[in-house]
């Protein structure tokens, strides 16, 4: 029952998908976990002296809104050199999470709509809902790829932002520089806000990296060390995009968040300087592991960035498939948290050799069953 006091649009936001397979899996003694959606290295070391410092060091109070000036020097240096906008500027938010509830808000109105790209990021849809935008989904079954076509015949009078995640969360897919040129250029020629959401950056296994942003100088990207130097808890992410939207963002982050984290902050600006290939080189190594481990049973499509496979349960739902993998003590994600569809589940190969080469064998026995 609704209680009187909760506002409508809470009651637009399901919050169960996940929460049911964990409900499932409260009591197993020794869960193999492939569900979770962070890095399994702890954040390297020089990075938490970095934050013991700044804390000792009186860090401790609020910074200014748009962030300490050493990491956004650092940031816009980065940004300048590689894209020579001369309106792109950088603003340092609480989390990337936080940087995309303030652009939905700061650019959507009531009734107006979001395209987005299913499977999607679970906060995609319901930030969206919050800001009073409506969601236009757009399949990319069953390659994961962009379809232009299908794009250009969503837009409407109504459409205000497009949403995009390379590497993406729950696929692993990183898009083509073509497909990621010809998506920039129609944001670009309808006048449209095109939202990158780059936080997994770091972790492009087959190709290189390319952000809309080099053929689109109006994009708005939103990134963060959450992923690549596993600082998930600390909500130190960054955006940077045309200034008059990061100057209204700034202003939104003043009146709801404050600011990022004080002396995480200065720790962002050592990890800056961090080095994380070798842990990019591990997740690779771990995805061919895991793909050769289970690639005889499971069809696997994308999984060139990130560290996720968004696989097509062998029989049944998605929701049956997973209910069965959590019997056998192996925790993933249903598909329908990501997707309008419930024919696909989430594996997260951010974990050790031994959790992954257990859960592949699981994965293995109820393919067969």
């Amino acid at each position: 029952m609704n209680h009187p006091w909760i506002a409508d649009r809470m009651h637009k936001i399901d919050a169960s998908g996940i929460r049911k397979v964990f409900d499932l899996a409260a009591n197993m003694k020794n869960p193999i976990n492939l569900s979770i959606g962070q890095p399994h290295f702890d954040t390297p070391e020089v990075i938490k002296e970095a934050a013991k410092h700044a804390i000792d060091n009186g860090k401790n109070a609020y910074s200014q809104t748009q962030g300490i000036r050493s990491l956004i020097d650092k940031i816009q240096t980065s940004v300048t050199s590689e894209y020579q906008h001369p309106d792109r500027k950088v603003f340092i938010t609480s989390g990337t999470s936080g940087a995309l509830m303030l652009a939905l808000e700061c650019l959507v109105n009531p009734g107006d709509e979001v395209i987005a790209f299913d499977p999607w990021f679970v906060m995609y849809k319901h930030l969206t809902t919050l800001a009073g935008g409506t969601i236009k989904a757009i399949s990319t079954y069953p390659d994961f790829k962009i379809d232009l076509d299908k794009v250009r015949d969503a837009i409407t009078p109504r459409t205000k932002v497009i949403l995009f995640n390379s590497p993406a969360n729950p696929t692993g897919r990183v898009a083509t520089e073509e497909e990621i040129r010809g998506l920039a250029e129609l944001a670009k020629e309808k006048n449209i806000c095109l939202i990158s959401d780059e936080i997994y950056r770091a972790f492009c296994y087959d190709r290189p990296f390319v952000s809309p942003a080099k053929y689109n100088d109006q994009t708005l990207v939103i990134d963060g060390f959450s992923k690549s130097h596993s600082m998930t808890g600390w909500r130190v992410g960054w955006c940077h995009g045309p200034e008059f939207l990061i100057q209204q963002m700034a202003k939104l982050q003043q009146f709801t968040f404050v600011c990022a984290p004080h002396p995480f902050q200065w720790a962002g600006a050592e990890a800056w300087d961090v080095d994380v290939s070798a842990h990019v080189a591990d997740y690779k190594r771990k995805r061919d592991l895991f793909a050769a481990e289970i690639g005889k049973d499971y069809e696997i499509i994308g999984a060139d960035g990130a560290f996720y496979m968004f696989i097509k349960a062998p029989w049944g739902t998605a929701t049956e498939f997973v209910t069965k993998a959590i019997e056998n003590e192996l925790l993933i994600i249903p598909g329908n948290v990501f997707s309008a569809q419930d024919t696909h589940f989430r594996v997260s190969y951010a974990a050790k050799d031994e959790t992954l080469l257990r859960g592949a064998e699981v994965l293995r026995k109820i393919a067969r069953r």
